[in-house]
């Protein structure tokens, strides 16, 4: 796998003005997703072995790191990675990166979206709004890939003294701040990286009037709705009636009333979800008009029913929240609608990579260029790594290198996860510098010894089952 991420990594050499910045941004790189301990820049230099040589460089660079040229060639190798014929799908959201230092540049109080439902909480972070392209595999799943990476910082709010210019000032700059204009726009600088169609993909934060009335051209939006949308039949204009036009037709039910419709029947679709394929009950209505998509654009609305489920075996049957979905394409099949939704939820598992195991928050920087560009580079590092395990290992294939514990192997994972493709990526370029006797017992099992010695510390277990 290690050869499949070097080649990656040299097709970012012509972005670079100099090859010493390319030579150390490339080892920040490596370094960064080797790294055991805290993912700062010192932490990723030790991990170099330059931590008894100026750091100054090495600083300097995070200020001027190309970062859209590199997410342009996360593209490029990920539009490669996936059918030509088939439109390039694309999910979005925004999260919250925690911070600790009180004079890095866009950090604020934000809502925790993981506070408890009956307390709102609030954490000191940044604002970032990400893109992960999907990789199809043949069985239904998909593994999302960042492709693009952008802070999405509020203004400072002036003082209750300013006067009434600074006010209005900072009412404009919020309105330009608004995350869904944030979307809106990267949305359009993606439209250009492919003449494919693309299928946008979002939860309720994204689906609403702001985006939906500007999406890019041969584009389709796939996102979740309030269960009281507002929905209207198409109207046919009849000759001979004075006054304004009407433009929309007689109101429909809205998605929760279509859902306890009895009269409506519900229709069973296979789609790949939690790792197997599951039978879902769908209730489709279109073309029809919503008032957040405005009179130009038919839509078609989906209800999943609740999926019922146990905590234990003969337990109660729980069952789960219905969700309501809008396509901006009332042509595209009720199946690719559903499990390309179900695939949004990989973005989830990209955030919780970038958070726990690449720390891309971590980093101890108060330059305004650095605090930009240093997370968005180390996601492009993180996406390449997928990139690479993809090329290497297809979808459903493990690294072979490093066994899975014992414990692990009756219910192995369906794919090679974040932690597998770095442990891979540590015995690929460290087993080589540790003894040839400390690896013997990772490619075959040895006869269970009664009476061992004293327990000693392994340094290669310590290292390569890290993160497992």
């Amino acid at each position: 796998m290690s050869e499949a991420f070097d080649s990656l990594l040299d097709g970012l050499a012509p972005v670079f003005d100099l090859p010493e910045d390319f030579a150390r941004a490339r080892t920040q790189w490596l370094a960064g997703l080797l790294n055991l301990g805290r993912h700062t820049v010192t932490g990723a230099l030790s991990t170099a072995g330059s931590q008894h040589r100026d750091w100054s460089a090495d600083y300097r660079l995070l200020q001027r790191l190309p970062v859209e040229p590199i997410f342009a060639h996360v593209r490029t190798e990920a539009l490669a990675a996936t059918d030509a014929t088939r439109p390039w799908v694309v999910a979005l959201d925004d999260s919250i990166t925690r911070k600790t230092g009180r004079c890095i540049p866009g950090c604020g109080w934000r809502k925790d979206p993981l506070g408890p439902p009956f307390n709102v909480n609030f954490i000191w972070g940044q604002r970032v709004l990400q893109f992960s392209a999907a990789m199809p595999a043949d069985d239904g799943s998909a593994r999302l890939v960042p492709v693009d990476w952008q802070e999405a910082p509020l203004p400072k709010k002036p003082s209750r003294h300013a006067d009434a210019q600074a006010q209005a000032a900072y009412v404009e700059a919020r309105k330009q701040a608004n995350i869904n204009k944030v979307a809106a726009e990267r949305m359009a600088h993606l439209r250009t990286a492919t003449q494919r169609p693309i299928h946008w993909v979002s939860d309720g934060r994204f689906t609403n009037r702001t985006l939906l009335r500007q999406l890019p051209e041969n584009t389709v939006l796939i996102g979740r709705v309030r269960k009281d949308t507002k929905l209207y039949a198409p109207y046919a204009a009849q000759p001979g009636k004075n006054g304004r036009p009407r433009k929309y037709g007689d109101t429909l039910p809205t998605p929760e009333q279509l859902r306890v419709d009895d009269t409506v029947g519900w229709t069973r679709v296979s789609a790949f979800a939690a790792a197997k394929r599951h039978d879902f009950k769908i209730k489709t209505q279109g073309p029809v008009l919503a008032r957040i998509t405005g009179v130009d654009t038919l839509v078609q609305v989906v209800v999943i029913a609740p999926l019922g489920y146990r905590l234990k075996t003969g337990g109660k049957l729980l069952y789960r929240q219905p969700a309501y979905l809008i396509c901006t394409d009332a042509d595209v099949p009720l199946a690719e609608i559903l499990q390309e939704y179900l695939w949004r939820w990989d973005i989830e598992v990209n955030f919780k990579d970038e958070k726990d195991l690449l720390g891309v928050s971590e980093a101890q920087l108060r330059e305004p260029e650095a605090v930009r560009r240093q997370p968005a580079c180390a996601v492009a590092a993180y996406a390449l790594l997928l990139l690479a395990g993809h090329k290497t290992y297809g979808s459903n294939r493990l690294p072979p290198s490093v066994p899975l514990a014992k414990w692990r192997r009756r219910e192995p994972p369906r794919r090679a996860t974040t932690g597998l493709l770095i442990n891979q990526l540590r015995v690929e370029l460290w087993s080589r510098h540790l003894r040839p006797d400390s690896l013997s017992h990772f490619c075959s099992r040895t006869r269970p010894i009664h009476k061992s010695d004293k327990p000693a510390t392994d340094l290669a277990s310590a290292l390569f089952y890290s993160h497992n």
